[in-house]
């Protein structure tokens, strides 16, 4: 049996999709071709503005499929895909990112439609269906949270965790269930040691109503696969390093969560750590990389059990 590109489920061999997933994510019955060649697209380094970042190494490429419905195609107008190659510095980092937003999923953190697809010369890239394009046309207005603090993109790490819970207590719609999600969100980011999560990879988005909520997760990376090093890109109570069970007690009170919430929170997530091992072990990465992914999960789970466990007292 094979896995799934899209669901990581098993399929039969010779197969590299399951239907029901590829459905899902682009509306037809085969896995639609990729015209496009990883050869001919230009190599991204790694760049160094200031701090360590893989953000450079992440060509993204906006795709749409073809009036037959069977051929993704680089796309001007109507563009529902972004597609992610491979890079050259960095291995297996699309299977990184279709794994952890695996991992997200199954922690209760809203993603979009995701999974990874062959290229024309056999390369592995990773694509996400836009969440800003609704199936009925048009444009959701989405502003990330650089925008929204008045910063320019340069400054998107000039920022800290407490700002973007001061964001969507601000601008959210219904701000206590919105900062809550957000909560959720940075645990897991710290969990999976995502050190690239700076005000640009957060976001709200606006339905057709006018109300304001946050965006589905997107951008979701292991870095300390490849910079075991690496800090949070954002602080959180003034550390970007060893955090510990009270670091997230204070973020959580400073979001306005009580105790209880805050260990609701944690347990549903420390909940599931075995099905998260699982996940890796189920994914594309390479061995080694689903070592390393694992043995990062196992270090931080302790503070997330503590966490967790504040709920019983």
């Amino acid at each position: 049996m094979r896995r799934c590109l899209i669901s990581l489920r098993e399929v039969p061999d010779g197969t590299t999709a399951d239907p029901a997933a590829v459905r899902g994510l682009f509306g037809i019955d085969d896995l639609p071709k990729v015209d496009i060649e990883l050869a001919k697209l230009h190599t991204f380094g790694l760049a160094m503005v200031g701090r360590r970042t893989l953000s450079g190494v992440q060509r993204k490429i906006s795709l749409g499929l073809d009036v037959d419905r069977t051929t993704l195609q680089v796309a001007v107008a109507g563009r529902q895909y972004v597609l992610k190659p491979p890079s050259e510095t960095f291995p297996d980092l699309p299977q990184n990112e279709h794994l952890t937003m695996h991992l997200a999923r199954r922690c209760g953190v809203e993603v979009p439609s995701f999974g990874l697809l062959p290229m024309a010369d056999g390369a592995t890239a990773y694509i996400v269906r836009r969440f800003d394009r609704p199936d009925g046309g048009g444009k959701l207005r989405q502003e990330d949270f650089c925008q929204l603090a008045g910063k320019m993109p340069a400054e998107k790490y000039d920022a800290s965790c407490e700002l973007c819970a001061r964001l969507v207590l601000r601008f959210a719609s219904e701000p206590l269930i919105e900062v809550r999600r957000l909560f959720r969100r940075v645990l897991f980011c710290w969990w999976t040691g995502n050190g690239d999560m700076h005000l640009k990879n957060y976001s709200l988005l606006a339905d057709a109503a006018g109300r304001h909520a946050l965006s589905p997760a997107y951008d979701l990376l292991c870095t300390r696969l490849y910079l075991p090093d690496d800090r949070l890109a954002l602080p959180l109570g003034g550390r970007d390093k060893a955090l510990t069970a009270r670091h997230w007690r204070d973020f959580a009170a400073y979001c306005k969560l009580t105790p209880r919430a805050a260990a609701r929170v944690a347990a549903e997530l420390f909940g599931v750590k075995d099905d998260l091992v699982a996940l890796v072990h189920r994914s594309f990465l390479s061995s080694e990389l689903r070592q390393a992914y694992v043995a990062g999960l196992e270090a931080r789970a302790p503070v997330v059990g503590e966490l967790a466990r504040d709920g019983a007292r």
